[in-house]
């Protein structure tokens, strides 16, 4: 199995060889920052469509985190393009933090959109240096199909503790890696090298649950569950949230 997974993702290298020459000369990266919103955007209509029900479930306690004040406040990483701002409670107040400045255009329409929530700001970084944030500041932290692509999890979740307030939560809904020597599992490893870099660094392959629980929350609620979707490869999901 391993050697016909090697020579799988040879064949498809050799075919995909144009990208890994743009990216080699460090045009590709350039290209998918600028397209990547435009393909977020239909898709995650698509997703919300499919998954409307399960948002709402996992995000229909998010109020009972609301600090003294009773306002909420939320912060959103890898926001893309704003498409879990319906799901969040009025007077919720909302930052946001994705390293693409391009998605900034989307969200502007979003908050237009979205007139029950209070928007703060939106900062341009990487989940694993949220140094904008300051320590114990927000109530809860939201990220979905965002741990599948970021360079280091284990360095995002510890800046996620670091951001929530004591007894904060962090909520989360990422597709993951299948269940081994399933026919999905085979095909995401065939596919993940080529994937990874036509969808601007996203990998099929991890196990983020893994990293959940390595974290250092005291409370951990997490569901597997297959989604809904019509592409095979990303319907493996996890689900929940996780409390400081």
């Amino acid at each position: 199995m391993a050697l016909t997974i090697f020579v799988l993702q040879l064949a498809l290298r050799i075919l995909a060889f144009p990208m890994y020459l743009l990216d080699f000369l460090g045009v590709w990266h350039w290209i998918c920052r600028k397209w990547f919103p435009y393909f977020l955007l239909r898709f995650s209509v698509m997703y919300n469509r499919e998954m409307a029900s399960k948002k709402r479930e996992l995000f229909s306690n998010l109020q009972e985190f609301a600090g003294p004040s009773g306002k909420l406040s939320l912060l959103e990483l890898g926001c893309g393009t704003g498409t879990n701002f319906k799901f969040y409670p009025p007077g919720c107040r909302v930052a946001c933090i994705d390293p693409n400045p391009n998605f900034e255009r989307f969200l502007i329409k979003s908050i237009a959109e979205n007139r029950h929530l209070q928007f703060e700001r939106f900062v341009v970084s990487t989940g694993e240096d949220m140094h904008q944030v300051a320590d114990g500041s927000v109530d809860v932290v939201v990220c979905t199909l965002v741990l599948c692509s970021v360079k280091n999890q284990d360095r995002v979740l510890q800046e996620v503790c670091r951001v929530l307030r004591p007894g904060g939560a962090f909520y989360f809904m990422e597709h993951v890696a299948a269940k081994p020597s399933s026919w999905i599992s085979f095909w995401q490893q065939v596919l993940d090298p080529v994937w990874h870099l036509l969808f601007d660094g996203c990998y099929l392959t991890r196990e983020s649950w893994k990293a959940l629980e390595r974290a250092s929350f005291s409370t951990l609620k997490l569901q597997h569950l297959q989604a809904p979707l019509p592409w095979e490869l990303v319907r493996p999901h996890i689900y929940g949230y996780a409390v400081k």
